[in-house]
């Protein structure tokens, strides 16, 4: 996070502090160890947290995963915020300013552009809705506990050194900040921040618009190929949908359009509108990870009668951005005796700063979560008329308007003005100046209106910004005894959408969750027109009914890793983006194979398929590059890895090094040179063919050099599942024209052959440069790195000051196994370079034979504080494929306690 230079020269000196402090420099090193040891929380002993109305038993194990023992639920929610505060307060704190669009109070001005776009999309006005009309009393009940619980941790801990070590150094530039109060609003909000980074084909709206100033529609169809629904299926069989009810065609039973308008508007006004965009959504943290294609989760569940144990086995990993403190958080809920006031028992994976628990198992069932990847996000082209107007069939409307005052630390406040269409879709391009004004220059399209003022502006309709019950659906999942009342819980999660997977002691299912839109004219693949009223979505999305479900499929299992979960034939549009399936595929080639061969699948089985580091790719592309003719031995040495290769990308693996130099080479010279500048990296520099005119094939031309623009985590072609499906079908075409490039000598050549050889050549070299020429001594993990960073203070290293804070909080460099499109999914993006952008964020298998025999792990540790032995104890189990027992029943969390602490009456 960019500081102003004042906050940066006040940074450093307390950041030189701190580190001969810490360092343990005589008596001042005395003195730093004591003050980072005085946030750590208290584990043993008792102590008072006003409200409660008996002692909460809080029990940890020796990885600090707390489990709560409690007599009512009210009380079990104000000890989960009081736990959850004295490990990750500061975590909370900034995660609620982000939702809020507040980090300009803590960080200064440098967040202003931040807070402008989460301010401008109203994450928290619409979190408080949620809160007023649609939440119902028992979950408010609920939140209010869990924020009495945060406020009782805050009433002891109200600021500096005392509540964390980053509350330290942000007083020596920030000395007047204190943390408020924590509200219910505050825990509403962070849905608002998953949503987000789940929130599906955003980034390829825009990508498909700034495409479209290069190619027409069917070179951009060849870069987004339909999915293979033949090849690698779909999550259930496709059923029907009947009165808008569906019926699924598996053998369930149940238990107990046309085209947007990118171009019509003008290629001027899509290339300003769409790269203002794209700044402004690289700018946003990005706590949950990147948004958008290509970063997904797997999950599986298969039946008792095809396990060891005789009970169903479930397993999830989901697969987010990496960083510290881990994002997720592990923790047991319990009531002592259950009964109508406490019917909690539930353990598993939640989020700071959030009551309840979002993904595990409760003493009946079991649930995991991927994305299903549905287009909730539609971007429309808006005709500005006036300050306050825009138009809609050719009528101007009013802009529905208000203010928003930003605060900055050792700045002045900021006042921006939110203009919001009728449809409740706020214009996200409304702070540049010139994103309003490049609509006047634009050329007249045969269906916009005539250019005025104003310009056009862009404006984003999401599911997310209607108030919705998804928290209801938290606390819902958590007590759900059974199949009905799993989807009864599942009614209510409106966002993120998700793929939910089920198990109990007898049966296994499935159900697609979410609010979806049902679109007018369009398919959502493209920004549409909104000065025309036909594009505009539906008053009532998706009904619940009509989304796909399946229980006890007679394939005897369910594999989620977004995948297609139908096929063409559902009545309704989920998305034209789909992840292609890769990963599914594999992870239901393993579970035929461990069927066919085993005949069970075991508990350790579901495991070892987490760590399936397969390259699918290679196994298709390896062959071709066997073939080549290499004359050259210093390539031809490189190439001979390659031999004999079982195409696992094991971080020991030297042809895994090479095999994926060459992936990212072939992609650069096929697609790379061809983008557009504001499609690649920032600092990609590469020869180019630029012609004089893009719409006409044979246009004069020349070769320059063009280097990129963006964000180097967005940037394409980013080598993920759908790069592998666009790659596969151009191989059948060896003269396709996506085959031409230019060399290292500036020339043009052609032909797959000599491109595939002309990538051998480039990754030789650039595995040479990056790891020596010396091949044994290359290996996977050499270049594929992965970085636990810290992100609650921002991951600028622009300066000295910012780089020491980072070298204390990060941790890593880690080597790892795995890749972006296989089911051990430690993604990097072939646009940018080779370290670890997507992880696996956890691993859990629950058995539901014996609760007690489930496994998990998180990638950090419990602790959000930084030199705390639980901040990130699990990471090197996570790095080895390793599972940590899950103790669920109370003998089995009393076997494993080391440290009991007493919250009583205060």
């Amino acid at each position: 996070m960019p500081r102003s230079k004042k906050f940066r020269r006040a940074r450093l000196i307390v950041i030189v502090l701190v580190v001969l402090l810490v360092a343990g420099v005589g008596y001042g090193g005395y003195r730093g160890v004591t003050a980072v040891r005085a946030s750590f929380p208290e584990v043993d002993g008792s102590v008072k947290v006003a409200g409660l109305s008996a002692p909460v038993d809080v029990k940890r194990d020796a990885n600090g995963i707390p489990q709560l023992y409690a007599d009512t639920a009210e009380d079990l929610f104000r000890a989960q915020g009081y736990v959850q505060a004295q490990d990750r307060f500061w975590e909370m704190d900034v995660r609620r300013h982000i939702t809020a669009g507040r980090l300009s109070e803590m960080f200064g001005d440098g967040q202003v552009d931040t807070d402008s776009f989460i301010r401008t999309m109203g994450w928290r006005q619409v979190a408080q809705k949620e809160f007023d009309t649609k939440l119902s009393p028992e979950t408010k009940k609920y939140l209010q506990a869990y924020s009495d619980g945060v406020n009782a941790w805050l009433a002891e801990h109200p600021g500096g050194e005392k509540a964390s070590l980053e509350y330290a150094l942000l007083g020596a530039v920030n000395s007047g900040y204190k943390p408020e109060q924590w509200t219910p609003v505050d825990s509403v909000a962070w849905l608002k921040a998953m949503a987000w980074n789940l929130s599906g084909n955003l980034q390829e709206e825009i990508d498909r618009s700034l495409l479209a100033q290069d190619f027409g529609p069917d070179k951009i169809a060849e870069l987004y190929p339909e999915y293979p629904y033949s090849r690698n299926g779909t999550i259930v069989k496709t059923g029907t949908v009947a009165g808008d009810t569906y019926r699924p065609a598996d053998g369930s039973a149940p238990s107990g359009g046309a085209p947007g308008a990118a171009t019509t508007q003008g290629a001027a006004t899509t290339k300003a509108l769409m790269q203002g965009l794209t700044d402004r959504i690289d700018a946003m943290p990005q706590l949950l990870g990147r948004p958008g294609q290509g970063i997904g989760s797997n999950s599986w569940v298969v039946a008792g009668s095809h396990t060891t144990t005789g009970k169903p086995l479930l397993a999830n990993d989901p697969h987010l951005g990496p960083g510290l403190p881990s994002v997720w958080y592990q923790m047991g809920l319990h009531c002592r005796t259950a009964s109508a006031a406490c019917q909690f028992d539930v353990s598993g994976f939640t989020f700071a700063g959030m009551p309840g628990v979002v993904i595990g198992h409760n003493k009946d069932v079991a649930w995991g979560f991927t994305n299903l990847g549905a287009d909730v996000t539609d971007l429309y082209l808006e005709k500005v008329t006036g300050p306050d107007t825009y138009q809609v069939d050719g009528k101007d409307e009013k802009f529905d308007l208000r203010k928003e005052t930003i605060k900055v630390a050792g700045g002045e406040d900021r006042t921006i003005t939110v203009r919001t269409t009728r449809t409740g879709a706020p214009l996200i391009s409304d702070q540049s100046t010139e994103q309003q004004n490049v609509g006047k220059y634009a050329p007249n399209g045969t269906s916009a209106p005539d250019r005025g003022t104003g310009g056009y502006g862009v404006a984003l309709q999401w599911t997310a910004l209607s108030p919705g019950k998804t928290m209801d659906a938290v606390f819902e999942l958590d007590k759900a005894r059974n199949w009905d009342e799993f989807r009864g819980a599942a009614k209510d999660f409106a966002v993120p959408a998700q793929n939910l997977i089920y198990a109990d002691a007898k049966n296994i299912g499935y159900q697609a969750p979410g609010v979806i839109p049902v679109r007018g004219k369009g398919d959502g693949s493209m920004p549409a027109p909104g000065w025309d009223s036909s594009y505009q979505w539906k008053a009532d999305p998706v009904p619940f009914t009509a989304l796909p479900w399946s229980l006890n499929p007679s394939a005897g299992y369910i594999v989620t890793a977004n995948q297609a979960v139908v096929d063409q034939g559902y009545k309704y549009n989920l998305t034209k983006d789909w992840e292609y399936g890769t990963r599914a595929k594999e992870i239901t080639d393993q579970i035929e194979g461990l069927l066919k061969n085993n005949g069970k699948i075991s508990p350790d089985d579901m495991q070892t398929l987490q760590l399936d580091n397969t390259s699918i790719m290679a196994k298709t592309l390896v062959p071709l590059l066997l073939k080549q003719q290499i004359d050259d031995p210093y390539v031809r040495e490189a190439q001979d890895l390659l031999k004999d290769w079982n195409f696992h990308q094991d971080a020991d693996s030297a042809a895994a090094a090479y095999y994926n130099g060459v992936w990212r080479n072939l992609l650069s010279l096929a697609f790379g040179q061809k983008f557009p500048a504001d499609i690649r990296a920032k600092d990609n520099c590469l020869l180019v063919r630029q012609q004089d005119d893009p719409t006409k094939p044979d246009s004069s031309s020349k070769i320059v050099t063009e280097c990129g623009t963006r964000d180097p985590g967005k940037a394409q072609p980013d080598g993920g599942d759908r790069w592998t499906e666009v790659v596969r079908a151009q191989l059948d075409k060896p003269d396709s024209s996506w085959w031409t490039y230019i060399d290292s000598q500036h020339k043009e050549q052609k032909g797959l052959d000599n491109l595939l050889k002309e990538a051998m050549k480039n990754a030789r070299q650039d595995l040479t440069s990056l790891l020596g020429k010396d091949i044994s001594t290359w290996s996977w993990g050499r270049l594929h790195k992965l970085e636990l960073r810290e992100q609650t203070l921002g991951t600028d290293n622009s300066s000295i000051a910012s780089g020491a804070v980072h070298k204390l909080l990060n941790r890593g460099p880690y080597r790892l196994s795995g890749g972006s499109a296989a089911v051990d999914a430690a993604g990097w993006n072939a646009a940018a370079g080779y370290q670890v952008d997507w992880i696996p964020s956890m691993r859990m298998v629950v058995d539901l034979n014996d609760l007690d025999s489930s496994r998990w792990v998180n990638v950090g540790g419990a602790s959000g504080h930084a030199f705390h032995q639980n901040y990130n104890d699990q990471t090197d189990l996570w790095l080895n494929g390793k599972l940590l027992t899950w103790a669920f029943t109370p003998d089995a969390v009393e076997k494993a306690t080391k440290h009991k602490l007493v919250l009583t009456t205060g």
